[in-house]
């Protein structure tokens, strides 16, 4: 399974099982904008879109937080284009995307409060926490409602980053490959 990571503002650091993920599957790769810091919303759509094409077909995105509005805004884009060269992706893992119009929202983050989900066109899962700093229970629902997909929680987990301890998150891997039909070391 090929997979593009999209981590949050900064990147994930070395305890974040996106980074776990990757080191242990090299079909894993890291979607490489140039704002990390002070995300650019243009720039991170082009690079993830770079790196969709650079997959090929069948990709899988797996984002973490503000990754997810990145992805939400390039699947989105490129549906609308409906070009034939478009890259096919095979599911979209959207785990803890924050709620844009929450008190908790990034003020870096400014370019991406403009991002409305609409539906992706591709199957998707959004993982939420029901303790998560930047998103209630109810705006991670609309958010999932609003891309068409399932949601699952995972209780009270934080922001499910590298803080929360989730190690190599058995259970995220678990969503990952039921949703994308595969094993993830096949």
């Amino acid at each position: 399974m090929r997979g593009i990571v999209v981590p949050g503002i900064d990147g994930s650091g070395e305890t974040h099982w996106q980074t776990r993920w990757e080191a242990a599957d090299p079909a894993l790769v890291r979607f490489a904008p140039t704002s990390w810091s002070a995300p650019d919303r243009d720039d991170w759509r082009a690079a993830l879109t770079t790196a969709l094409h650079a997959a090929g077909a069948d990709a899988v995105v797996i984002a973490h937080s503000l990754g997810c509005l990145a992805s939400v805004d390039a699947l989105g884009t490129i549906a609308e284009a409906s070009a034939p060269d478009a890259p096919a992706v095979r599911a979209a893992l959207l785990v803890a995307p924050p709620d844009v119009d929450g008190p908790t929202f990034p003020a870096a983050a400014a370019t991406f409060r403009d991002i409305r989900p609409s539906l992706l066109g591709t199957p998707a899962l959004v993982v939420a926490s029901e303790d998560d700093p930047f998103s209630s229970p109810a705006a991670s629902r609309a958010f999932a409602a609003a891309v068409g997909a399932e949601i699952v929680f995972v209780g009270a987990r934080g922001h499910l980053n590298g803080a929360s301890g989730l190690g190599d998150w058995a259970e995220g891997l678990a969503l990952l490959e039921s949703l994308a039909g595969v094993r993830a070391d096949a």
